[in-house]
């Protein structure tokens, strides 16, 4: 197969953890051919997706004493050719939020890939549908009590419920702009005004669930199906758990609630063409459905021992069979 991924530049990408690393390594490995490419390269010429793309070869990294290990020059990359995408078996939009005005942009691009010849991961009708804070409210019976609004006087309502809440921007990601709001907290008229620039966005807010001390868990989801999962639990006095901002991983099973929950939520996943995803989960509660770039994979398979970017490539392979 030709495989297409549409990335943040390569020489800025993390070959020991992002998971576009690791699915392009498998690629590879299974002797497919891998084409990189940025948002910014991206064209519609004769009605038809196009854009520079580059041959990529990737060195695959190594697990040395539980740790990925790779070389300094882990990747080599051919000149640019532009090329047709629906010349492509597949491509993988795999740019980082914020779904901002360009990302959008991009994805009305993508609806130029002919999806009889090519299939994109995910769906840009479904990336479009799915904030990955809003999305999450579709299926409100297993979450916690959540609202969204920019009205101050709404959030401090909130936090004086629950005593305790987690607020949280619509389009950031990696744990960027997440506080901890308490009633007592004498600055906290003035963070939902800077949050929410004095009323013009709004923001997630959420009950603060006591169990992300024990991990956020982060489960990886293909077409529908959990393949495996990670906690990311908080360190120091950080109450965040992301990987981003420090958070330390460790294994995690998928609970019965856990499986229900994807269970439900995979008719809707599908409907959107939302194949590879990433849910997270507090507590048994559904927090975020992570649609853009979700990571975890090389986390996963370094505590488990198994290979998950392996098993989207063969997904794919076996559904443009």
């Amino acid at each position: 197969m030709k495989l297409a991924f549409i990335i943040d530049p390569i020489a800025k990408l993390d070959p020991t953890h992002d998971s576009s690393v690791a699915m392009m390594e498998a690629a590879g490995i299974l002797g497919h051919q891998v084409y990189i490419t940025t948002a910014e390269q991206l064209a519609v010429i004769d009605g038809r997706a196009a854009a520079y793309l580059q041959t990529v070869q990737i060195e695959p990294v190594k697990l040395v004493e539980q740790r990925w290990i790779a070389i300094e020059q882990w990747y080599q990359v051919g000149e640019p050719e532009l090329i047709f995408l629906d010349e492509m078996q597949a491509v993988f939009m795999r740019t980082d939020p914020p779904v901002d005005v360009p990302y959008l942009y991009i994805t009305y691009i993508l609806d130029y890939i002919d999806p009889q010849k090519t299939l994109v991961v995910n769906n840009p009708d479904g990336l479009r549908a799915a904030n990955e804070k809003m999305f999450a409210m579709q299926f409100q019976e297993w979450m916690t009590d959540t609202i969204v609004t920019r009205d101050k006087k709404i959030i401090r309502e909130f936090v004086e419920k629950h005593q305790a809440a987690v607020m949280k921007p619509l389009g950031g990601k990696a744990g960027e702009g997440i506080l901890f709001l308490q009633p007592e907290d004498r600055n906290i008229n003035s963070l939902v005004e800077i949050s929410t620039q004095w009323g013009k966005y709004p923001m997630m807010i959420q009950k603060f669930l006591p169990a992300a001390k024990d991990g956020d868990k982060r489960i990886i989801v293909l077409d529908g199906q959990p393949l495996g999962a990670i906690d990311r639990i908080p360190t120091g006095k950080e109450f965040r758990g992301n990987m981003a901002v420090g958070g330390r991983v460790a294994p995690a099973t998928i609970t019965d609630r856990e499986l229900a929950m994807c269970a439900a939520m995979a008719p809707k996943l599908k409907q959107y063409g939302l194949y590879f995803v990433g849910i997270d989960v507090i507590g048994g509660y559904l927090t975020e459905v992570n649609v853009t770039s979700p990571t975890g994979i090389r986390e996963i398979d370094r505590l488990n021992n198994i290979s998950l970017g392996k098993q989207v490539i063969e997904w794919v392979a076996a559904k443009q069979a």
